[in-house]
């Protein structure tokens, strides 16, 4: 039945991003080092560096397996066919997370994401139980007004923790964001639909080896933790001159935007 070789295959392509996952972990690229800043930048700049035919292979059957691209994605911020996509797992307690947020992901956006040439989406993959839950669920009720990125850069403003993301403190950050009708917000954030968004956001990111954050895939290229700037627009220049080449994952037909 067609229903079964559906299933069938799916099984088989989430069996092949984990053996991506163990290829990479081989080669010292797997999201071993997230929640920490630490890790060293890459060694050569961007254009002075190749990837091998077999791991750029890898890359892009990462990136097939996880960029989204889904049109009206209200979480994603950047054109839905740019032709590099930032993949973030990221934890609302997690300070890493915050410093990509306020240091990094504005100075992204103004070269990359304004030019066309960057999408970011961005997964909710909770580490820190029930108050980073309530968080999560929190941005995407606000992204169902269209505020995720006013309520998302809202809460890491600062780390907020416990008791600072409580119900309550959550809905006036919700005002506070723009979020026009709080009852509606009240009401999507414990909703079985944001619980069932957490849970495939977690899913993806436990299937490809997610084990801390902040973690990024930059057109399948892992990156772990929050490193400086430099090091994400260099991963970024190479994955662009990759697709550019010919290397790089194919970019699909549709909408030009979300999240803008």
């Amino acid at each position: 039945m067609p229903a079964r070789g559906t299933t069938t295959r799916r099984l088989a392509a989430i069996g092949a991003v984990v053996a991506l996952i163990v290829a990479l972990v081989a080669t010292t690229l797997a999201f071993t080092q997230g929640d920490d800043d630490s890790a060293p930048a890459a060694d050569a700049p961007a254009g002075q560096r190749t990837t091998d035919p077999e791991r750029q292979r890898l890359y892009d059957q990462l990136t097939k397996a996880t960029a989204r691209r889904e049109g009206g994605d209200k979480l994603a911020l950047g054109r839905h066919d740019a032709p590099v996509v930032l993949v973030e797992y990221a934890d609302y307690q997690c300070s890493y997370c915050g410093r990509f947020t306020r240091e990094t992901q504005p100075k992204l956006i103004q070269k990359y994401v304004d030019r066309g040439v960057l999408r970011i989406e961005f997964r909710n993959f909770t580490v820190f139980g029930a108050d980073s839950e309530r968080a999560a669920r929190a941005s995407w009720a606000a992204a169902q007004q269209g505020r995720f990125r006013p309520f998302h850069d809202t809460l890491f403003a600062k780390l907020r923790k416990g008791d600072a993301l409580a119900k309550d403190k959550l809905i006036d950050l919700a005002e506070e964001s723009g979020v026009r009708d709080l009852d509606r917000f009240a009401e999507d954030m414990e909703g079985s639909d944001a619980k069932a968004a957490l849970k495939r956001d977690a899913e993806e990111g436990y299937r490809i080896g997610v084990q801390s954050t902040p973690s990024f895939l930059i057109n399948g290229r892992p990156v772990a933790g929050a490193q400086p700037t430099e090091v994400f627009e260099q991963v970024i220049d190479e994955a662009l001159a990759a697709t550019k080449a010919g290397g790089g994952a194919e970019r699909p037909a549709g909408p030009k935007a979300d999240g803008k």
